[in-house]
């Protein structure tokens, strides 16, 4: 791979484990994620200025825990952003700086273990910024030694290894409708009810970031795209979801029609898997792992963007014609209600962004190379792949949207809400997935039609 996103490696320097320099031509056109300063590279994962580098080097290194005077959701721009030292460490966590990229002792060079952005749960965020985190790591390292850098927010469970005969085919993710792989997500706490990502909605109001420039998009940005394109199965579902009108769907038709769709969905993913522009070089046994963990997510994010149209059309209108007895009605799980926020919630984000096929294709992409997942025998390289992908979809984003300068934070921020519905969704009991879709495609689809 000779460049990612558009820069040649060859004009790639190291200034600090984990951060990159951008070539002097190339910077003026990239802000700071953080504050809307001018970026100088890549640093601890996301494009940042040097200020918030050593901000967030410093408060890791220094285990600091700050406080917000205010409402924890303070502006972050050039000039204020030392007003609120909590707002500002909060917000590098939750555009994705990586803390895990950055020495124990604070000096240069060492642990650039993960040089792409990550994606934490809220409840892990939290822990950080209370301190709990660090009394945690002291603990451990106490304990095991400096044996094992990852976190739950991070990786998959052991648990969640493929088996080594593993192929990549249908049969290499047992689905059978809805079934799923209950164990990759059973370690993960819930955060607090209601706290989505903070900054999702008022985040674009928050960040005044340089005024946008006119400038073109990099020709391989455009091929790569174009690549990735290519390999997206975007015609109609085929799964017939029409039904005569005054005809009452029963909760077992309904399901049985939610598992022909899942299936569906399903053998898309693997047939965009054997079109992607790298294809040849990963292992299958890398692919088969990548998409044990990740088709929730995949078949998440398709849905809400690009099938959307039909899912919450046609699916919802068989939905309506599904009526839940009282005793469904009662037996629905507290984790089946805020799996129907977070869609709901989710819904209306991707909605307002009107997110465009080609941004699809790169967030599906970059969720889908995943690095820090178990069992991977190339996990360097698909770092590589997925830093790739993730400039790429940032060049998109500017070229394009030259007038929406949060939109980029915007669309990366949506994939950790989307990993995280996904981990609860495999917990809810199959019996109650009729009734939670009727519910959410409901509301939906209601809300839409009063806008």
């Amino acid at each position: 791979m000779d460049g990612v996103g558009g820069f040649c490696q060859d004009e790639l320097t190291e200034l600090d484990p984990g951060t990159i320099s951008v070539p002097d031509d190339r910077a003026e056109q990239r802000t700071c994620l953080i504050c809307g300063d001018r970026a100088t590279g890549l640093h601890y994962g996301i494009i940042s200025c040097e200020g918030c580098k050593g901000f967030f080097k410093r408060s890791i290194c220094n285990k600091r825990v700050y406080r917000c005077s205010r409402d924890k959701n303070c502006v972050m721009s050039r000039k204020q952003r030392n007003r609120c030292q909590y707002c500002r460490l909060l917000k590098c966590l939750q555009m994705g700086m990586n803390r895990k990229a950055i020495r124990e002792d604070g000096m240069p060079g060492g642990r650039n273990k993960s040089i792409g952005p990550v994606q934490i749960s809220e409840e892990e965020i939290e822990r950080i910024m209370s301190g709990q985190e660090f009394e945690e790591e002291a603990n451990h390292w106490s304990n095991h030694g400096d044996s094992d850098h990852s976190s739950p927010g991070n990786r998959a469970s052991e648990s969640n290894q493929p088996s080594p005969g593993s192929t990549l085919s249908s049969r290499s993710v047992e689905l059978n409708g809805f079934m799923t792989f209950r164990e990759q997500y059973m370690g993960m706490s819930m955060p607090p009810h209601y706290q989505y990502i903070p900054h999702l909605f008022s985040y674009s109001g928050h960040s005044p970031l340089l005024p946008p420039q006119a400038r073109s998009l990099d020709p391989q940005s455009y091929s790569l795209i174009h690549q990735l394109m290519s390999a997206e199965d975007l015609e109609p579902l085929g799964t017939p979801m029409l039904i005569e009108d005054g005809y009452a769907v029963t909760q077992a038709e309904l399901f049985a029609l939610l598992c022909r769709l899942a299936d569906e969905l399903l053998f898309r993913q693997i047939a965009w898997i054997k079109k992607l522009p790298f294809f040849c070089e990963l292992s299958i046994k890398d692919y088969t792992c990548l998409l044990s963990s990740t088709w929730q997510e995949l078949i998440l994010l398709s849905s809400l963007t690009v099938y959307s149209k039909q899912i919450f059309g046609e699916l919802a209108d068989v939905t309506a014609k599904y009526s839940p007895s009282d005793e469904e009605l009662h037996r629905f799980s507290d984790e089946g209600m805020e799996v129907i926020e977070r869609l709901i919630y989710l819904y209306h984000k991707f909605h307002q962004l009107k997110v465009s096929n080609e941004e699809y294709a790169c967030m599906k992409a970059i969720n889908f190379l995943n690095q820090d997942i178990r069992g991977l025998t190339s996990a360097s390289q698909l770092e590589q792949l997925n830093k790739r992908y993730w400039y790429i979809c940032q060049d998109f984003t500017e070229y394009k949207y030259t007038h929406q300068p949060n939109r980029f934070p915007d669309l990366m921020m949506c994939l950790p809400e989307i990993r995280y519905i996904a981990g609860k969704m495999v917990n809810v009991p199959l019996e109650q997935l009729p009734l939670l879709f009727k519910v959410v495609l409901h509301s939906c689809k209601t809300s839409v039609v009063k806008e």
